[in-house]
């Protein structure tokens, strides 16, 4: 872990990042939510089956996502907190660590949370903004997988 304290602009950027990342795609937004990733960008997790790499299929993803909520007649929100820089390697790339809860609704319904998370994530500067470059996901209740 890197003991430099982040400035407070630095961040309030990451914060954003992760702010708009959870709006877009609980409001179906899949393309937004793709471009908060690098081209390359990957999101690995044990809720699904295998991971996703690339604009294309990180969209394709987010489109599910949206589709399966109306499927269930469910509203899901993303709900980040714990936002930490665990690493900066001084060059634009950071390493990330976050809580991530999904509550659920179901229409007519009282809200609950459906799982609870930590994301793991490598953050670079693109020259244009912070992107997620890599995310993993840990859900709670499940082995963690040994370090290699």
């Amino acid at each position: 872990m890197n003991p430099h304290v982040p400035s407070p602009a630095r961040l309030a950027e990451i914060h954003q990042l992760y702010h708009l990342q959870s709006h877009l795609i609980d409001a179906g937004r899949a393309a937004g939510w793709a471009a908060t990733f690098t081209v390359d960008g990957s999101f690995t997790s044990p809720t699904y089956p295998a991971p996703v790499t690339g604009t294309a299929a990180l969209t394709a993803f987010a489109e599910r996502f949206a589709a399966d909520c109306a499927a269930d007649r469910v509203t899901r929100r993303h709900v980040v907190s714990n936002v930490a820089l665990t690493g900066d390697d001084g060059a634009g790339t950071l390493q990330v660590e976050a809580y991530l809860q999904i509550v659920a609704t179901p229409e007519g319904g009282t809200p609950h949370t459906e799982r609870f998370t930590t994301l793991t994530d490598r953050v670079v500067h693109d020259g244009d903004g912070w992107r997620i470059a890599a995310r993993v996901v840990h859900r709670d209740g499940t082995p963690v997988a040994p370090q290699t």
